[in-house]
């Protein structure tokens, strides 16, 4: 069975590319079940009359869920789900990364406080400097 994603969701004018959005839903599919480990993945042509996407879009996005491992294609049968995606929460990654991210968040809130400081400080410096009027 396949569930598509909302037309709002696939043509909204998202700064992402739409074969990201369509491998993204498909993602979806599979973590939730609808696409099951071992299921066939819809024909290319059920893909696009589906999401109303041209063949480049899914090509694209079965391009991506195969570099990740996720589907594998058998040469004249389809493309097949082979494994369900890791949660980005279960990647090896994910608390390096999201430790960079807090350290940086810090260290932006720390500079954008200096800033303001220093901004006050500029002010009032010109404020003593003007002559009464």
């Amino acid at each position: 069975m396949l569930f598509t994603a909302t037309e709002a969701e696939l043509t909204s004018n998202e700064a992402r590319p739409m074969y990201r959005r369509l491998a993204d839903d498909l993602r979806g599919q599979i973590t939730r079940g609808d696409l099951p480990v071992g299921g066939e993945l819809p024909s290319t042509s059920r893909l696009m009359e589906s999401y109303g996407v041209s063949i480049t879009v899914v090509r694209a996005a079965v391009r991506e869920l195969r570099s990740e491992g996720v589907v594998v294609g058998q040469p004249g049968k389809g493309v097949y789900v082979q494994r369900v995606p890791e949660s980005p929460a279960d990647s090896d990654d994910y608390a390096e990364i999201k430790q960079q991210i807090d350290t940086l968040r810090d260290a932006l809130q720390d500079a954008v406080q200096e800033l303001d400081q220093r901004l006050s400080r500029l002010e009032q410096s010109v404020d003593q400097d003007r002559p009464n009027e």
